[in-house]
């Protein structure tokens, strides 16, 4: 047996036809120029930047090869950006929304497909290295572990036809690959405003059977608010071994992660606007620690020439404490989260040759995704407790499995259709009362996909898919607790999409699509609420646009587009807001855009411009508070490349040092918006060592 996955090497992609660049995306950030390609006719996959393909055809089916709206960015253009943590990459990806909460470690998060980044519903699963990374709550804290250097690729799936996943993959899903193999020394060093200082080192070591692979990153930063200080570590190892026979491949990677912010609170929008870099002195003693841990292990190996096994286990845990107090009237609290995450998942992967198709595969896969959870609250003042308001114990524990075919009965067409099955199981205590719950029988969750991309032509190909994902509860929600004693269905969401990438010429290429995306039951998590209660918002549609566009004007030049339409809107209203029928679900802007060039000025000079905006929202379900929340910022990079193995850059940004904002508004609450204000301008230097 050949077995050769971790026998990887880098392609750079050409620009050509059928090699669609479409994740002009955002910015590349005074990076090197990127050149795009989309894999083969028959896929409708769009990659920005290099990355590592595999040498062998065996393994799992590859997400570029199955599913039909798949953006990948690759590690070279991501390791240079300027940002403080990786959620902030997404910024280069088209259609994504950033939701900038500037709240020490609850810094912000990514969306897509017309769900915001609130934390009312958590639509998208994030993985790291293929291993479940969401919290109980579907939001995204161990992102935070991952910092650019260590990254090969990120990608994102789009919409509700991927059927590896269940839990949280309500709108898609995020995959972030770190770097695996290979024989290299990279160090970045960067220096900037707000007091900035970040150091990365990456090592990798390559045997002719171990592969070794080191991380280690530094960042502390003032912040741009007062009361905004940070201070974060990350650690991480893998190693990888395959015998001489290349029989198989078995490997173990440990992360660890330390974080410490303080915390500036939220402006009334007088203050925010007159005086954003200020705090509140009822905010003086907010702030949050987190600690992270992931350890799996990875086996893959081939039972025959046209077999394929790939296993995954792992451990997560995650331990956040966090202090905060929302408005004046209110009192602080001490946040605390306790999770444990354990499974494993598995692929079965066939690759028969028939002799009247062009092509087939088979896959089937199997995955047990088990949570111990604990969230307490307290009343505190000054960090000093004086009440406890919460102490909730909960397990929680999917099981699920897929199957889906490969069929190509030409070289022009792939059908994809796909089934997955899902079940959970749980229960709940609440510690203050010593009262104990069962969670919901949801039943068996049954989701039906199927994907169809179409390559009649050279200059095009057509692809649509659909499928069904689900939404269930978090935390307390998903437990019957009075008054709630009958069982809860799942929220159902049925999605399609339908596009083209095209290619008509050689200096132009890119995706057009459009998409929706219906819940049967959307169900919205109180992020306020002491018991951690959710709201019924009822039937929801979302449903918009997508556009991306590269422009490649010559050997020096390179220029991008991308403009995302998006809208929602409640059909029928649940108990929770009778009056919202008809309105427009909070946080979700129309618009997200982003659009850029990049200059080669000489062989060692490379000069970018990029932008990025988006419209406003509105802040609340009954679309009566008002809108907030458009912005339009500017930034420029310079990259100088001083010699082949090191490299200096500026990165300048919000050009125009322009005012934006997140906002939001709590109905039990302040009962008025509550603004935190985004950063000014900023600039930044690093320099880059490559051995």
């Amino acid at each position: 047996m050949a077995l050769q996955r971790n026998r990887k090497k880098a392609r750079r992609s050409p620009a050509r036809p059928f090699h669609a660049s479409m994740l002009a995306c955002g910015a590349l950030a005074a990076l090197p120029a990127a050149h795009a390609f989309a894999g083969t006719a028959q896929d409708s996959t769009l990659t920005l930047g290099t990355v590592t393909v595999n040498s062998a055809p065996g393994g799992p089916l590859s997400t570029t090869s199955v599913l039909s709206s798949v953006d990948i960015l690759g590690g070279d253009v991501v390791e240079k950006m300027p940002v403080t943590y990786s959620w902030e990459l997404f910024s280069r990806l088209p259609g994504v929304e950033l939701t900038e909460f500037n709240q020490g470690t609850t810094s912000g998060k990514l969306s897509f497909r017309g769900f915001n980044g609130e934390g009312e519903v958590n639509a998208v699963k994030l993985l790291i290295d293929g291993i479940p990374s969401n919290s109980n709550d579907g939001n995204m804290p161990f992102m935070d572990m991952v910092f650019p250097l260590d990254i090969d690729t990120i990608e994102v799936v789009r919409g509700t036809s991927d059927p590896r996943y269940g839990l949280n993959n309500i709108a898609g899903n995020v995959n972030i690959n770190t770097r695996i193999g290979g024989d290299y020394t990279k160090a970045r060093v960067r220096y900037g405003s707000y007091g900035t200082r970040e150091t990365q080192l990456a090592k990798g070591i390559e045997s002719a059977n171990w592969t070794q692979n080191y991380f280690l990153a530094y960042q502390k930063s003032d912040g741009y608010r007062d009361h905004a200080d940070q201070d974060r570590v990350s650690v991480a190892g893998k190693w990888f071994y395959t015998p001489d026979d290349q029989a198989y491949r078995i490997g173990l990677i440990l992360r660890h992660y330390e974080g410490q912010a303080d915390e500036p609170g939220y402006l009334t929008g007088a203050n925010a606007h007159s005086h954003p870099t200020m705090t509140n002195s009822y905010n003086d003693t907010d702030q949050g620690t987190r600690r992270m841990n992931s350890a799996s292990v990875h086996f893959d190996t081939d039972l025959a020439d046209d077999l394929s096994l790939a296993a995954k286990t792992y451990l997560n845990t995650f331990d956040d404490r966090r202090w905060t107090r929302y408005w004046s009237a209110s009192t602080q609290q001490e946040r605390d989260a306790y999770e444990t995450q354990y499974g494993a998942m598995s692929t079965l992967t066939w690759r028969p040759q028939v002799d009247w198709l062009h092509a087939l595969a088979l896959e089937g896969g199997l995955d047990t995704q088990r949570q111990q959870n604990i969230s307490e609250r307290y009343s505190t003042v000054e960090r000093v407790r004086t009440a406890q308001t919460r102490d909730q114990h909960f397990d929680f524990n999917t099981v699920g499995g897929y199957v889906q075919a490969v069929i190509e009965p030409t070289d022009t067409l792939k059908v994809i259709p796909a089934y997955r099955v899902d079940k959970l199981s749980g229960d709940f205590t609440n510690h203050m009362t010593g009262v104990h719950y069962d969670m919901n029988d949801y039943g068996l969750i049954k989701q039906p996909k199927l994907s169809v991309v179409y390559s009649p032509w050279s200059v095009a190909s057509l692809y649509a898919n659909w499928g069904r994902t689900f939404q269930v509860g978090t935390g307390s929600s998903s437990y019957k607790i009075p008054p709630q004693t009958d069982d809860l269905a799942p929220s159902i969401n049925d999605g399609w999409e339908t596009g083209v990438k095209f290619t008509p010429a050689s200096w132009i290429d890119g995706r057009l699509a459009y998409w929706q995306q219906k819940a049967s039951g959307e169900v919205s998590r109180r992020l306020n609420d002491p018991t951690g209660a959710s709201d019924n918002v009822g039937q929801t549609r979302r449903w918009g646009y997508d556009l991306q566009v590269n422009l490649h004007a010559g050997a020096r030049t390179e220029a991008w587009l991308a403009y995302s339409w998006q809208y929602s809107k409640i059909l029928k209203a649940g108990a929770t807001y009778p009056d919202s029928e008809g309105n427009e679900i909070d946080h979700i802007p129309h618009h997200v855009y982003n659009a850029g060039a990049s200059y080669q000025l000489t062989p060692t000079v490379q000069l970018t411009g990029w932008m990025n905006g988006q419209s406003d929202y509105y802040l609340e379900k009954n679309n009566v508070e008002g809108k907030y929340g458009a912005y339009v910022l500017f930034n420029l990079g310079a990259t100088w490349k001083v010699s082949e193995h090191v490299s200096l850059d500026l990165q300048l940004k919000n050009l125009a040092n322009r005012y934006y904002e997140y906002v939001w508004y709590d109905a039990d609450g302040a009962l008025a918006p509550l603004h935190s204000p985004g950063d000014g301008r900023a600039l930044y230097t690093g320099i880059s060592l490559d051995f």
